[in-house]
């Protein structure tokens, strides 16, 4: 079997190159061509050029090739092809959805009266909670925003959600899909640990009510950048204050709560109105496959669309469908639950725990590097930092890191990602599977070299 610390993580193309390669692919012709002809294409046109999520060296985004058991799940759902948007559908199919959501809310600790809906993926799940929110606010105000809409509040203009500066992108695809639009996502600065400024909120909060109805605050329990965990219990205490639902983006950083010695670092988690995960991130579980909670089983009701064909009305069979769109669902429960039975709880959060781990062991061996400049302290798996060097000044280090990404990008060998925190540029890894500080040592070191490289060339003016 090939090393696969030996091979490349993806080809290191340029989308010239990988456009070429791929274009017999999409050759459409009026008459077919074999199996064994179409599979050497995809070997040899499409393959080199795809993401190796099991290399050791792959560190910058949150993927991984499919866990043993979920990959058992996933090729049955496969071959069944099972729509389990309904009882009428596939019985079977609805059923499991039903009862794994119960399992994961009875896992995950959240209140005994939660429900859930799988997703098609976070940024979905974000745009379900604020729907649900809204549509509760309007409850509020006495009237029916599934028949009213925006036009039913007396001043929709003022509609708002507050959120930090580092949460994700998604949020802004939420209002812009509500007919908010981009003014209406209020955001608060982060503190030293890059986690909304509590204090900073408090104190805004009434200047913004002068001109906005917050009628959501949204956490955020593992932020894209830096994986730093939102105070949840602070947040929850701010809604009750101001009469707002809470959501936590758990999209990344939920599943590690389910670690007896991380437990405490999402204290609160069963208070929120809402909650996203994303199972396809950490767990392994084949793409799409994300999941949307809900503190009260009844806000699913919001959602539900009848019909005289499916959904019908006096029907007491399961229906995930009525929980949230689309009527055309993948079978997203049967490889979560194969992935969980296969591995057991024990085994899942010594998975989860692995790269927590190395990350911490790395963050404490680099602060003795005098070449590294720290810029998170971790809480889960994301490490943040600089590579600094005598022959490049603080106005050449945005331009200087991203000429190192690209550097370790093309060549394939290890897979980083950056991002800005302020007006920083930052370098980042992100251990997503089980690893050990070695390994992650590794591409720091790969890393440096690259810069002593870079820098000893000179940046280009």
């Amino acid at each position: 079997m090939q090393n696969k610390e030996n091979t490349l993580i993806f080809s290191g193309a340029l989308p010239t190159k990988v456009m070429n390669d791929l274009l017999p692919l999409v050759d459409f012709q009026k008459e077919g061509i074999s199996t064994d002809k179409l599979k050497k294409i995809i070997e040899e046109k499409l393959l080199p050029h795809l993401m190796k999520y099991n290399n050791p060296g792959f560190l910058s985004m949150f993927n991984d090739f499919p866990e043993d058991g979920a990959k058992l799940g996933a090729e049955l759902a496969l071959e069944y092809n099972q729509g389990v948007t309904d009882w009428n559908v596939s019985p079977g199919g609805a059923m499991l959805e039903e009862l794994c959501i119960k399992a994961l809310c009875s896992l995950f600790r959240l209140d005994k009266n939660s429900d859930g809906t799988f997703m098609y993926s976070g940024t979905y799940a974000n745009q379900q909670a604020l729907y649900l929110a809204l549509h509760w606010k309007a409850g509020q105000e006495g009237f029916d925003f599934a028949k009213q809409g925006l036009k039913g509040f007396e001043n929709p203009e003022r509609l708002a959600v507050l959120t930090s500066i580092d949460a994700h992108f998604s949020l802004k695809h939420a209002v812009r899909m509500l007919g908010l639009g981009d003014n209406n996502l209020l955001t608060i600065d982060v503190d030293e640990k890059r986690r909304i400024n509590i204090i900073q909120m408090k104190k805004e909060i009434p200047k913004l009510q002068e001109n906005h109805d917050i009628f959501c605050v949204t956490a955020t329990t593992g932020t894209t950048s830096t994986g730093a965990i939102d105070n949840v219990v602070e947040l929850s205490k701010i809604c009750k204050e101001i009469g707002a639902w809470l959501h936590v983006d758990g999209a990344y950083g939920l599943a590690y709560s389910l670690v007896p010695e991380f437990k405490d670092r999402f204290a609160g988690i069963e208070l929120a109105d809402s909650v996203s995960w994303d199972p396809h991130k950490q767990f392994g579980i084949p793409i799409p496959n994300s999941i949307l909670f809900a503190k009260r089983k009844d806000d699913f009701n919001r959602m539900a669309l009848r019909s005289d064909y499916i959904y019908r009305e006096g029907e007491n069979v399961p229906s995930p469908g009525l929980k949230s769109p689309p009527s055309t669902r993948p079978f997203s429960a049967l490889p979560l639950v194969t992935s969980i039975r296969y591995q057991g709880i024990i085994k899942i959060q010594e998975r989860l725990k692995s790269p927590i781990k190395a990350i911490e062991t790395v963050y404490k061996l680099l602060t003795k590097d005098s070449a590294i400049e720290l810029c998170n302290e971790p809480e889960t798996g994301i490490l943040c930092f600089r590579v600094k060097h005598n022959q490049i000044s603080e106005n050449q280090m945005n331009q200087f890191l991203k000429i190192i990404y690209e550097k370790v990008i093309s060549e394939g060998k290890h897979s980083i990602s950056y991002t800005k925190l302020g007006e920083k540029v930052v370098l980042r890894l992100v251990a997503i599977k089980p690893t050990n500080a070695e390994t992650l040592m590794k591409t720091i070191e790969y890393v440096k070299e690259k810069a002593r490289i870079i820098a000893s060339e000179g940046i280009p003016k």
